[in-house]
């Protein structure tokens, strides 16, 4: 049986909303499984539905988009989130990727860009424009260096972070203790000087750490 992307739509627009869900109604490998028209409503029903994805609009009363994915995240860090925004306020975007947000989509892309967005968030892929990866980092000989003080270990343990494996699938492939994976997570986020797994990611692409089709 075909799996299905369980997915969750978050905007305020409810002609925008139902346009999301009514351009992937007919997509046999998503399932639009809700809808939520503000921050704290997105995190109910996340906590509620248990989506694989978020369509997350940033600009949301009450609890704003980048709010309500570091919130959600922080139950169910296995979700993907995709920021969906009508102008690429990149300001935004960065503030929602350094949340937690893995991905970015202008409501005015086509179908199949929603498609490829949803899917490869669902396997724990980021997709990002390379202008947003500089701006989180810098300049390249800056991150290069910060990139090189990491040992042998968490090279390995960031390539699989950046592919988007789980703590516990890291410990099992490299046979070590998940509390292990962990301290080597967090140590890697303190060298780097990111806030999190989807910005050490990142980090490793734009070093060439991982390459992109591995990522």
């Amino acid at each position: 049986m075909l799996h299905r992307v369980r997915l969750l739509v978050v905007d305020d627009h409810f002609v925008v909303r139902k346009g999301v869900c009514a351009l992937l109604a007919g997509v046999e490998a998503i399932a639009v499984v809700g809808e939520a028209a503000d921050g704290l409503e997105a995190v109910s029903e996340a906590r509620r539905l248990r989506p694989e994805v978020i369509l997350m609009d940033l600009r949301l009363p009450g609890l704003d988009g980048a709010g309500a994915t570091r919130q959600i995240l922080a139950e169910q860090p296995e979700v993907g989130i995709v920021v969906l925004t009508s102008a690429e306020a990149e300001d935004d975007v960065l503030t929602a990727v350094r949340a937690g947000a893995t991905g970015y989509l202008a409501k005015s892309s086509p179908r199949e860009e929603f498609i490829t967005a949803v899917t490869r968030a669902a396997r724990g892929e980021m997709s990002l424009p390379s202008r947003l990866s500089r701006r989180l980092f810098g300049r390249p000989a800056a991150a290069q260096e910060a990139a090189e003080s990491l040992t042998s270990r968490e090279r390995e343990v960031l390539g699989r972070v950046a592919r988007g494996w789980s703590n516990r699938r890291i410990a099992e492939e490299l046979r070590v203790a998940e509390i292990t994976v962990r301290s080597h997570v967090s140590h890697i986020l303190d060298k780097l000087g990111v806030a999190n797994r989807v910005e050490a990611s990142l980090y490793a692409l734009r070093c060439g750490l991982v390459k992109l089709e591995d990522a």
